[in-house]
């Protein structure tokens, strides 16, 4: 992305000083939030993360903390300052969801200054939830506004930029140019690696549209003439090779074992095994969803589900 909040940039360079960075969202992350993508350490047109893993995209310049649906988006979740500084830049009124507008690629953002050249801006907060203004003082955790989806995003995230005398710097490996190299972070407090992993997951009558799982589908009762008993997971993170091993049980016992193999890396992605219903009724009763994430023959992830057929 090219955010408009701040002057033209320069190529990366290792930073002088330090600037200890805190959590910038009230949310744990691997729970109620994650990280989409991470910055690119790739020169050319592949990408990699820090890592040297798949989880970003090429020329990104930041950090995504993202929330896994609309749904909870709508509920406020609040974006804080990383670190003490002065707030240089605020811009707020891009409607979240729309198209992005040509130099407004950041949305509504925050821009703060924390002196020796260090800055830190924060973009695609909600419309309307700014909180500060250019002047303003901010300390460690001072909310700044909520996530949202405005200018260039495909889903609700903040997108922290962090740079030194102009200088995009990944705050997880602030002192190297390429992915792999051993160095110290930016963080007060280590932020933990999440190599992919599941988002949601849930039971319908049919496969769901991707759109509804990623507005907030909810798990409803069924009733026992339901056409169909489907197990949906929502994904992030995915390699080729991947397998999603799915597993519904109910009152009469295993109703389906299945396990579906990934073709290739995707940031985000959904999946869904279910039955047909071939007597009258299911029988009734509640009925147990798991979905295990599995990389090179290791249990990554694991969620699991519940559902009530009948009276």
């Amino acid at each position: 992305m090219n955010p408009a909040l701040h002057l033209a940039l320069i190529a990366c360079a290792t930073p002088a000083g330090a600037l200890d960075l805190h959590w910038p969202v009230a949310c744990t992350l691997g729970e109620t939030c994650h990280i989409q993508q991470y910055f690119d350490h790739d020169p050319g047109p592949q990408s990699t993360d820090f890592t040297c893993g798949p989880l970003s995209y090429d020329g990104h310049d930041g950090t995504d903390i993202a929330l896994a649906t609309r749904a909870q988006m709508a509920t406020g979740v609040a974006v804080l300052a990383a670190a003490p500084g002065v707030v240089k830049g605020v811009r707020d009124g891009v409607a979240d969801f729309e198209p992005h507008v040509e130099g407004r690629e950041c949305g509504n953002g925050v821009l703060v200054d924390h002196g020796d050249g260090w800055q830190t801006q924060y973009c695609h907060l909600r419309q309307g939830s700014v909180l500060v203004r250019p002047g303003d003082s901010v300390t460690n955790g001072t909310p700044l506004g909520l996530i949202g989806q405005s200018g260039m995003a495909d889903f609700p995230h903040l997108h922290l930029s962090v740079r030194q005398n102009g200088a995009e710097i990944d705050p997880f490996l602030p002192q190297a140019s390429t992915c792999g190299a051993s160095a110290a972070t930016l963080w007060a407090t280590p932020v933990p690696y999440e190599p992919g992993g599941f988002l949601e997951a849930g039971f319908s009558a049919a496969v769901p549209e991707f759109d509804a799982i990623q507005a907030g589908l909810a798990t409803l009762p069924l009733p026992d003439t339901a056409p169909g008993l489907v197990l949906w997971a929502f994904l992030y993170g995915s390699r080729a090779g991947d397998e999603v091993v799915f597993q519904i049980t109910g009152p009469a016992g295993t109703v389906l074992e299945a396990t579906d193999t990934l073709e290739g890396p995707q940031a985000q992605l959904f999946r869904a095994m279910g039955k047909r219903l071939t007597a009258d009724r299911w029988p009734a009763g509640s009925y147990a969803g798991s979905v295990v994430l599995r990389r090179g023959g290791v249990d990554l992830d694991q969620m699991a589900v519940t559902v009530q057929i009948g009276p």
